[in-house]
């Protein structure tokens, strides 16, 4: 009996448990992101905890500051472990990124929180996320100097396991240009996207 329990019990924790796929875009930036819930590879590790991700950004030069030739696509791999606070509906979460585009590199250390706005509607599910990381010299590689990623969204879960996501980014950049070490806005910009749970 006990072990029916806990296996009914690893099942309704593993239906929570989602890998994601999210396109966004704004006027000019094209943005994919990709997250796989180790929980669900992994026994060890308690599903819907910890995620590794993907993400590329095609961005436009209208929507950054101090780039000119140096400007290229970014990409970026990520690790996060999140937690849920009490069993309520706020989960915070620390992360590690590792970015790349041309001639910079960081490896930025973050932290990122989640809450369900479960008590406001009960017809459409809505949450709000923000996250913030930051690289300084030490974690820096290539021309980079120094870097910092803000962002928020909120999502709109229109039907199961997809949702309308609004947000908002800005990732800015240090960086040695010859002899001259540049601040650089790569890119700030809202965005519109889909993001989906599976």
């Amino acid at each position: 009996m006990l072990k029916k329990i806990a296996l009914l019990s690893l099942a309704s924790i593993s239906s929570f448990a989602m890998h994601s796929f999210e396109v966004n875009i704004s006027d000019k930036d094209l943005g994919i992101y990709t997250q796989v819930d180790m929980g669900q590879f992994v026994n060890t590790i308690r599903p819907d905890t910890t995620y590794l991700g993907f993400s590329f950004l095609n961005a436009d030069e209208d929507h950054s500051e101090g780039y000119n030739n140096k400007f290229k696509p970014f990409f970026e791999l990520s690790f996060l472990k999140m937690k849920e606070i009490s069993e309520s509906d706020l989960s915070i979460g620390l992360g590690v990124k590792a970015n790349y585009t041309a001639h910079y590199s960081a490896l930025p250390l973050g932290a990122e929180i989640q809450y369900k706005l479960s008590n406001i509607s009960n017809v459409v599910p809505l949450s709000v996320k923000a996250s913030f990381y930051y690289a300084p010299e030490v974690l820096s590689l290539l021309d980079a100097r120094e870097f910092l990623e803000i962002g928020c969204s909120v999502n709109i879960e229109v039907i199961q396991n997809g949702s309308i996501k609004l947000g908002y980014r800005r990732i800015e950049t240090n960086f040695e240009y010859s002899t001259y070490r540049l601040n650089a806005l790569y890119n700030e910009s809202m965005y519109f996207g889909y993001k989906f749970a599976f």
